[in-house]
């Protein structure tokens, strides 16, 4: 799929701190990291113990943008966290990136909910496929990181300015982590990124959540929810 194929007039969305106006035909929509460890039981972060009910919430808005998206033409593009077997892409053993997964058990084996053997943010697993409620369609493209940035040392940006990309809506998960990070280097890169914050949520707590909105509106692009993108695409 290819930018020429969308709509490709302006519409406005409804977001904060003011309105923003996007054209359709420069527009992508990033699902970040909404795969099985972070949202779904059996996952490497409902082991570890945290609550994945917020990403579990974000699951039926998501489902809608794409919805909508797909119906317009925007480009769906996924983005998938996960390392090699040999924990070779972790890092230094004294990295944060290396401490930070190996307390949350990166790399361990576990059986996932089919039965069938997994491994916690190992490529090629059950833990880091997308979850099933989000498979991407054909068309859509699915790139893979290992890193909290959807752009870095990956082909996103190539990606973008191949598909002739300027403006991003952005979901997925987690708030104050990748999706975040994804947002910082796109405004670093000149893209303009609206954050649908019905579409993301924050593992480590809802003030966590609360703070990277506010950042993101602030500093970094602007913060909206999906009715007012389904609003503003018309489906």
């Amino acid at each position: 799929m290819t930018a020429s194929t969308a709509h490709g007039r302006p519409v406005e969305v409804a977001a904060r701190p003011e309105p923003v106006g996007i054209d359709l035909a420069v527009t992508a929509v990033l699902v970040v990291d909404m795969q099985n460890d972070f949202g779904a039981p059996g996952g490497g972060m409902d082991l570890a113990g945290f609550d994945i009910g917020v990403v579990r919430a974000a699951v039926g808005p998501i489902a809608r943008v794409l919805t909508s998206a797909r119906n317009a033409g925007i480009p769906v593009i996924y983005l998938k966290h996960g390392y090699l077997p040999d924990l070779s892409d972790l890092g230094p053993a004294d990295s944060k990136n290396w401490l930070g997964h190996i307390a949350v058990k990166v790399g361990e084996t576990v059986t996932a909910p089919d039965g069938t053997v997994g491994r916690v943010r190992i490529k090629g697993t059950w833990n880091t496929e997308i979850l099933p409620e989000l498979a991407p369609e054909q068309g859509d493209i699915v790139l893979e990181k290992n890193r909290f940035s959807a752009f870095y040392n990956t082909e996103l940006d190539a990606t973008l300015r191949r598909l002739g990309v300027r403006n991003l809506i952005v979901t997925g998960c987690t708030t104050s982590v990748c999706a975040e990070s994804t947002i910082r280097d796109a405004m670093f890169r000149d893209y303009r990124a609206i954050l649908l914050a019905d579409c993301t949520g924050e593992l480590q707590g809802g003030e966590y959540h609360r703070a990277s909105l506010a950042l993101v509106e602030r500093m970094f692009g602007w913060v909206a929810d999906s009715s007012a993108f389904v609003a503003a695409v018309g489906g």
